[in-house]
């Protein structure tokens, strides 16, 4: 089976598997969930799997695995997604913040994690999209974390950054854990398949990244 094979390459490292960081600290991994998609979000690691884990936290909150803080399940989840909003324009702003202070020499970089070529796809998608980029780039793995980079090296206003990222990060996350909470919901059992159901959410992610591919090769034999 495909599954056999995609889920011990995906979820092979015990850090990349939720049900892991749930069994290894509990309720404690909510607080751990947020720093991570803190660094997702602006701190140049695009490796940490920020949809998966906002899909995971909406499960485990409808099946109880996770207690954000006293009272009915409804307040944990209430209170978890208005911190992982928090938590995402936190690592946008500071991803913009690090992009303007150190400009063209980060821009520039080719190392093994900032690689020159991920700057440079977000970029072409930045300037095709304008405002647009940080919203829909919220959605696609990699330039979810350099948009905030090239926005930054670009001198966009604040403003104006600040503004789309946060409906971004509001889209994001609201989607994505609603759709883990009411999934968990519908489906008790989901919550112990959970790699079956990260396998869909990550394949979810690929598609905005395969749509751009399509309409840019489709633009490029159109030139032809």
């Amino acid at each position: 089976m495909i599954l056999d094979v995609v889920h011990p390459l995906l979820l092979g490292m015990s850090w990349m598997d939720p049900e892991w960081w749930l069994n290894q600290f509990g309720s404690a991994f909510f607080w751990i969930s947020l720093v991570i998609v803190f660094v997702e979000c602006g701190l140049f690691f695009p490796f940490l799997p920020g949809d998966t884990l906002l899909f995971a936290m909406g499960l485990f909150i409808a099946g109880d695995k996770i207690d954000v803080v006293p009272g009915p399940q409804i307040l944990d989840l209430l209170v978890a997604l208005g911190l992982f909003v928090v938590a995402g324009i936190a690592g946008n702003i500071a991803g913009y913040e690090i992009g303007r202070a150190i400009g063209t020499p980060l821009y520039d970089r080719d190392g093994r994690v900032l690689k020159k070529k991920y700057f440079d796809q977000t970029s072409e998608f930045f300037d095709k999209h304008g405002n647009k980029a940080l919203v829909i780039g919220r959605f696609v793995p990699f330039v979810r974390t350099y948009i905030t980079v090239v926005a930054g090296v670009s001198k966009m206003e604040r403003h104006r950054f600040i503004t789309w990222s946060l409906v971004g990060a509001i889209g994001w996350v609201l989607s994505i854990t609603l759709l883990g909470y009411f999934l968990g919901g519908v489906f008790p059992g989901l919550g112990q398949n959970i790699d079956k159901a990260i396998i869909v959410i990550l394949a979810f992610s690929v598609i905005p990244v395969a749509f751009e591919w399509w309409k840019h090769r489709r633009t490029n034999r159109a030139k032809v």
